[in-house]
């Protein structure tokens, strides 16, 4: 079992930028490979970017590739996303997600991963 909770989502305006946590524990993280997906009001859960357990591979969705950057602290047992120039768009919950996969490539589908956490709200106000 992997536990996951998010934290640093908050309320910020268009341009700024935000960076979120998700500390996990219960399971060896380097041994992860971890998500980060968004789920607005009314619509589905998607994929933002993931990072592969070796932190060697990340994929991101092209709706915020250039802005946002995952990186993990295997010591700190953290993965973060550093969320830059943010747009209302990117207003949403955001869920970290963990599989105990060693895979070379990261997945983007929800269904892929095991654990989730308990989402953080990030507002983003033009």
């Amino acid at each position: 079992q992997v536990q996951l909770v998010e934290s640093g989502g908050g309320l910020v305006q268009a341009g700024d930028s935000l960076t979120l946590s998700c500390a996990a524990s219960g399971r060896a993280f380097s041994s992860l490979t971890l998500g980060w997906f968004r789920q607005a009001p009314g619509k589905e859960r998607e994929f933002v970017g993931a990072l592969t357990w070796f932190g060697g591979k990340t994929d991101y969705a092209d709706s915020v590739k250039g802005r946002f950057t995952i990186s993990r602290d295997n010591a700190k047992n953290t993965v973060y996303l550093q969320m830059n120039s943010l747009k209302p768009e990117d207003t949403a919950v955001y869920y970290c997600a963990a599989v105990a996969a060693k895979i070379s490539i990261p997945w983007s589908r929800p269904s892929q991963y095991d654990y989730w956490g308990q989402g953080t709200q990030v507002t983003v106000s033009s």
